[in-house]
């Protein structure tokens, strides 16, 4: 029996956990849109697949893509979704061509969708100094925990995931540094100032006492549970809510917060690639527009022409 387009899921669903070590998040992302064409090219639910409509994986190629990814546009699918499932066909013919499955990649020959430029939104000075200056957390150990999340958020440009995913033995104490494994398991180092430090060390000598309690993983709940993304979400919009009028309120604003606070105050861009665990330049370059206005004013305070 010839193989199929999805002959080789499991194969790849292997890979992507255990070799590239995806994110539950990113691999259900990655292997649902490989799904969706599958039902594109063999839409019968139950499989029941004929001579006439079985289409060979060494067949299937540009048009087939190509026609796909057009529905989805006639659907009305963002940009950024068609690009999304265009990179799981790209990463799975790769795959497949890696272990000799197939001899070609069509979706090489095709260029991605142009995106609209989105600006990161992000908080004033003012009102990150609000969040931990002036807001009221809760007393005892659960307060402890929501503030320290939320200044690990901010002071080292945390995603949700990575946070979650923090256990007491990433806290390097003699050389000040905190290690985060980013997406893909990449790993990356981040130093921590000597008063986040010393939160830390107040943090775990409390978190010592708790009964029950996850001794693993670096966060854990009131009933000693380790943190989950979910949390960390409900977490973060309740208390940016207090502070700002932004229509979205995510932890990752408080990535985007990192970033902006330190491009305006100096920081090289390369040095802010690699504390957010961007695997390219571009990624990063975002942050930069948020300088025109401050260099605008500077050029006019400056240039004799200004």
């Amino acid at each position: 029996m010839c193989a199929l387009f999805h002959s080789y899921f499991e194969d790849y669903r292997h890979y992507l956990r255990f070799e590239k070590r995806y994110s539950a998040h990113t691999l259900a992302a990655y292997l649902s849109d490989l799904e969706q064409f599958r039902y594109y090219l063999y839409p019968d639910p139950n499989n029941n697949l004929t001579e006439e409509n079985r289409l060979p994986l060494r067949e299937v190629g540009l048009t087939q893509v190509r026609n796909w990814l057009h529905s989805l546009r006639e659907q009305g699918q963002e940009a950024r979704s068609i690009n999304r499932k265009r990179s799981s066909l790209n990463g799975y013919f790769l795959f497949l061509m890696r272990l000799g499955h197939c001899d070609k990649n069509p979706v090489a020959l095709m260029h991605g969708m142009r995106l609209p430029q989105r600006i990161p939104q992000f908080l004033r000075p003012s009102e990150t100094e609000q969040l931990f200056e002036s807001v009221t957390f809760p007393e005892g150990f659960e307060g402890q925990t929501e503030r320290l999340i939320l200044e690990l958020l901010y002071s080292c440009g945390l995603r949700r995931s990575e946070l979650s995913g923090l256990r007491e033995t990433d806290i390097e104490w003699s050389l000040q540094q905190l290690r985060v494994w980013g997406k893909g398991g990449k790993e990356r180092l981040i130093p921590l100032g000597v008063a986040l430090l010393d939160q830390l060390r107040d943090y775990l000598s409390v978190k010592e006492q708790q009964s029950d309690c996850n001794r693993d993983a670096l966060f854990v709940t009131q009933s000693g549970k380790a943190i989950n993304d979910s949390q960390v979400y409900r977490l973060a919009k309740k208390y940016l809510a207090q502070v700002s009028s932004l229509k979205q309120k995510s932890p990752h604003i408080l990535r985007h917060t990192f970033a902006t606070h330190l491009l305006n105050n100096g920081a090289n861009i390369q040095a802010i690639k690699e504390l957010l665990g961007h695997s390219s330049i571009a990624a990063t370059q975002i942050y930069t527009h948020l300088n025109i206005d401050k260099l605008k004013k500077v050029h006019k305070l400056s240039h004799p022409k200004g």
